[in-house]
């Protein structure tokens, strides 16, 4: 059997813009439901949410029903804490797209790197060289893809997220690590870090993000951001964001499941569209 094609990683390439949702819930069944409303990619995540590689696992299994929409899994790392085995274990999930939080300086994206990647590509010794390891595992369907050692490096889509001050002053450096395929700025944490907590809406936010997305397109490499706000959404897209959340499971269900109640009881409150969790 052959290993498949990452289309999303090929569609980023292209440059062609995918749009997505944050999957927070951590089960399979609300999973499900999102992977059949017709999203590019859904981005299951295990920083925040209650989620672990069990948990993944079955997202994964309910997802494969719907070639369409790519899963992405956000491992719980950040700020130098590498993790190469977690690394390695989400990719043997079968991932072939990871999203990893909080990197702040091109070294740390290059550990990224190297913990996604088989040894094959590089010298012997050099401190760019993989070091992920090798197994049978979901990810080659046990042994079935006969040239998945070989391909997979070519394959997986590693994108890392700018969520600081110190990570957008690095943005060209990060972008120019081999192996970084796109750069996801994270507007609530860098708003925090701007001194503007869960303002991302805030103009010295917007400019920051704005600068950051040319920065990282001008540099060859997808952006990335989340917005549940429509008219922020599509500026992102118009600046050159490739891969662009437009909304989070637990934010529809929060916002959704306030305003039915509203409308049979009095004194409960209607959630703001617009937040960003």
């Amino acid at each position: 059997m052959q290993t498949p094609i990452n289309t999303f990683k090929a569609a980023l390439q292209n440059k062609q813009a995918q749009i997505g949702l944050w999957c927070g819930l951590a089960d399979s069944y609300s999973t499900e439901i999102c992977a059949g409303a017709g999203f590019d990619w859904l981005l299951l995540d295990g920083e925040h949410a209650p989620a672990d590689p069990r948990a993944f696992l079955q997202q994964l299994q309910a997802v494969a029903a719907y070639p369409g929409s790519h899963p992405i899994g956000r491992i719980p790392l950040g700020h130098g804490n590498v993790g190469q085995m977690l690394i390695k274990q989400y990719l043997d999930l079968g991932f072939s797209t990871l999203l990893v939080p909080m990197v702040d300086t091109p070294a740390q994206a290059q550990e990224i790197v190297k913990s996604a990647r088989y040894p094959q590509d590089g010298d012997v010794g050099s401190p760019t060289r993989g070091v992920r390891g090798m197994a049978n595992a979901r990810a080659n369907r046990f042994g079935r893809f006969d040239n998945y050692a070989k391909d997979a490096n070519a394959q997986i889509c590693m994108l890392v997220q700018a969520e600081s001050q110190l990570a957008l002053d690095n943005i060209e450096a990060i972008a120019a690590i081999d192996g970084v395929d796109g750069i996801f700025i994270g507007p609530a944490d860098l708003s925090a870090s701007l001194g503007h907590v869960l303002n991302p809406t805030h103009p010295d936010v917007q400019q920051a993000i704005d600068s950051a997305i040319r920065r990282i397109v001008k540099a060859g490499k997808a952006a990335g951001i989340l917005t549940p706000d429509e008219t922020l959404a599509r500026r992102y897209l118009d600046l050159g964001a490739t891969f662009v959340a437009v909304g989070l499971d637990t934010n529809l269900l929060t916002r959704h499941s306030s305003a039915l109640a509203a409308k049979f009881k009095a004194g409960v409150a209607p959630v703001a569209a617009g937040k960003v969790y």
